[in-house]
């Protein structure tokens, strides 16, 4: 497999406000999807000077192919602390692939009322759509391998990071 340079996931958590900036109304509020979309959400908040708690979401339950993959071992609770109806919601996460959490965080967003609208802020999208979805807000576009996954964690410093694996 080619190697990949991979950016500095700060700088693209910088880079991604930007984006966003000019876009933002008073009332739009953030939601991140478990785990790295969360830790994303919290950096946009931080960079926009938000003043509005985050929402979490974990979409374990709202997958469609949930008996293929199984229970993921750390279901984390979704918590929405704002009403979603009418307000204008951005949806974060680190990495946009196949479409299929997305549409699973929309579903499970949905359960929490109607939203005037929900953008999709991503810090990398990697292509291969099974669904037509598409990131509203995103600094870097990839191609990887479908081996290939990529990873967003956090360093010893609390610092985002990435790194490529290998699926088995």
């Amino acid at each position: 497999m080619p190697t990949i340079d991979l950016p500095d996931a700060e700088a693209q958590c910088s880079e991604l406000a930007e984006l966003i900036r000019p876009h933002l109304r008073s009332d739009t509020v953030l939601v991140g999807i478990h785990s790295g979309g969360v830790w994303v959400a919290r950096r946009l908040c931080e960079r926009l000077a938000l003043n509005k708690e985050i929402g979490l979401i974990d979409v374990s339950f709202y997958r469609d192919d949930y008996s293929e993959r199984g229970l993921h071992p750390r279901v984390k609770p979704s918590s929405i602390p704002f009403d979603v109806e009418g307000r204008p919601l951005i949806l974060v996460d680190d990495v946009l692939y196949t479409g299929r959490t997305t549409r699973a965080a929309i579903n499970e967003l949905f359960d929490y009322g109607r939203p005037a609208s929900i953008q999709l802020a991503v810090l990398a999208d990697r292509g291969r759509r099974q669904l037509p979805i598409c990131a509203d807000y995103c600094p870097w576009r990839v191609a990887l391998d479908p081996s290939q996954e990529l990873i967003l964690s956090t360093n010893d410093d609390g610092r985002l990071q990435w790194s490529v694996a290998e699926n088995a």
